[in-house]
């Protein structure tokens, strides 16, 4: 079964939401979604991947055509963890701004990148890094802190990307680290976290 969605004009998450239902609800073998955006194109994409989906993605114009296909229907209705049961806590770190507290933005510059830099001391149970509104400036190619991120993702840390923030702030093209993602990944990262801490 085919399934074709039209997710133009759509803000995050709707585009990711709309797909998600369509495969719960009609568990097609090959699924189209058009979006506008390229956020949109990648979120999807990404959720698509994640559901066992081979994905291919056609641009026409300012259009995207993201092309899941899977043999014998949608899998799992259920997010899986991704991370193996090991009996160790697994923290997820939420990051909503450029610099911590308030006051002098100079010196709440200076410990973020402190706090970033030493967060390598939570071992393994730091299991998810997330960046959202004013935090997304922190994945970007002038952020002092990305080459510690940077090192961070090569030794394994997935780091998520809100999507519509980076084009909120029209920085989609200079993200240099984690993954672009949306509200549904990080509502779902939230629910698998043992303990999420808030910046």
């Amino acid at each position: 079964m085919k399934k074709e969605l039209d997710c133009r004009g759509l803000a995050c998450p709707a585009p990711v939401l709309q797909t998600k239902d369509a495969i719960e609800t009609d568990h097609p073998d090959i699924i189209k979604v058009t979006v506008d955006n390229e956020a949109s194109k990648q979120n999807v994409n990404r959720f698509l991947e994640s559901q066992g989906f081979e994905v291919s993605v056609e641009q026409e114009g300012a259009e995207f055509h993201v092309i899941g296909k899977i043999e014998g229907g949608a899998v799992p209705d259920e997010p899986v963890a991704e991370k193996p049961e090991t009996g160790q806590e697994k923290i997820m770190v939420m990051v909503a701004n450029d610099c911590m507290g308030h006051g002098d933005d100079e010196l709440g510059s200076k410990l973020m990148v402190s706090f970033l830099k030493t967060l390598k001391e939570m071992g393994d149970e730091l299991w998810r890094l997330v960046f959202v509104n004013n935090g997304v400036k922190l994945t970007t190619e002038d952020a002092e802190v990305l080459p510690v991120l940077k090192e961070y993702e090569e030794r394994g840390l997935q780091i998520l990307v809100c999507g519509t923030c980076l084009t909120h702030f029209n920085l989609l093209d200079e993200k240099q680290v984690g993954e672009t993602t949306n509200m549904l990944d990080i509502v779902t990262a939230i629910q698998l976290a043992d303990k999420v801490i808030n910046i």
